[in-house]
């Protein structure tokens, strides 16, 4: 089957929607279809999977106009789209009431849609690899790291400020990559930096590169005030580094609600202290690496690819 896979975003976009359509883009393919990545529907497939309800919707509309009320069209549901569209855009609605299925990155995101329309609702994970040969965690100090760039949703400087009320004694060192995407947020992690020596603002780094100061950190932390269902935490899971996250709903549906690692949203007094926990009291550290372990079948290219057969399966008959 021909497939457009519609994303609002660029390929050169510093955004997480265009690395989840090229992967899924990568798992349909295995699967033995023919897959193109577009900004705006181009009219030459038989099936739409549309990424971001209210983005796309432009694309959504117009596919169902021409191809008619059977064709097969997927809408997959980014954070925004579930936490704050679907409220405010009754146009993000309209996009659903078109979809044949909805797809979510994580099951509490199904709890937030219209009760007549979950049924509709499918979770594709997001799936991720490991380094092949991972470095070994420093031993000068307690690496923790951070993988987010900076923009206000993802809160990126709280680790910063949590860094700052770590006790004297502490190793911990923070380490922060990615692209600054709003320039006050840049200038204040460069500040950061020059006046703490627990926080480290490295810029963007290569993926491999980024996954592998990931799989070599003791914890990564995410401290995002909204999320779809971070790729990050499939990635930390793989690699074998436990997470601590705000608590949000997209993490819950990853992590579980009873995990052991959350602190509350933009709290960095709670964040140090679950960050010193974790240095210091080696059993939390393994109940948090044993709790993420438990769950990382669920983040391989094997699943992910799984969900999109049974998907498909299901609309196509």
């Amino acid at each position: 089957m021909r497939i457009s896979l519609v994303t609002p975003a660029s390929a050169d976009s510093a955004k997480g929607n265009w690395t989840t359509a090229a992967r899924w883009a990568t798992r349909l393919q295995e699967l033995g279809h023919e897959v193109a990545i577009e900004q705006e529907w181009s009219g030459g497939s038989e099936m739409l999977l549309a990424l971001h309800a209210y983005r796309s919707l432009a694309s959504i509309r117009r596919f169902r106009l021409e191809r008619g009320p059977d064709a097969p069209l997927v809408v997959a549901l980014t954070g925004t789209d579930v936490y704050r569209d679907l409220d405010r855009h009754p146009e993000a609605r309209d996009a659903l009431a078109l979809a044949t299925r909805f797809v979510t990155l994580q099951p509490a995101a199904i709890e937030r849609l219209p009760g007549a329309l979950r049924a509709r609702a499918r979770v594709v994970f997001q799936s991720a690899v490991a380094p092949s040969e991972p470095e070994p965690p420093s031993h000068e100090s307690f690496e923790v790291c951070v993988l987010a760039n900076l923009r206000d949703v993802k809160d990126p400087l709280r680790a910063a400020a949590a860094a700052r009320l770590l006790p004297a004694a502490s190793r911990v060192v923070v380490l922060h990559a990615g692209l600054v995407l709003e320039e006050a947020l840049g200038e204040q992690a460069h500040v950061a930096t020059r006046e703490s020596s627990r926080y480290r603002w490295l810029g963007p780094l290569p993926h491999e590169q980024a996954l592998r100061l990931l799989a070599r950190a003791r914890l990564m932390l995410l401290t995002s005030h909204m999320e779809g269902g971070a790729n990050v935490i499939s990635e930390a899971i793989v690699c074998g580094t436990p997470v601590i996250s705000s608590h949000i709903s997209g993490s819950i549906g990853l992590l579980g609600e009873d995990y052991p690692g959350y602190f509350p949203v933009g709290d960095e007094r709670a964040l140090a202290d679950l960050i010193a926990r974790a240095e210091t009291d080696v059993a939390f550290l393994q109940l948090l690496e044993t709790r993420c372990a438990a769950r990382a079948h669920r983040f391989t290219p094997e699943s992910e690819r799984e969900a999109w057969k049974q998907l498909l399966d299901e609309i196509l008959g």
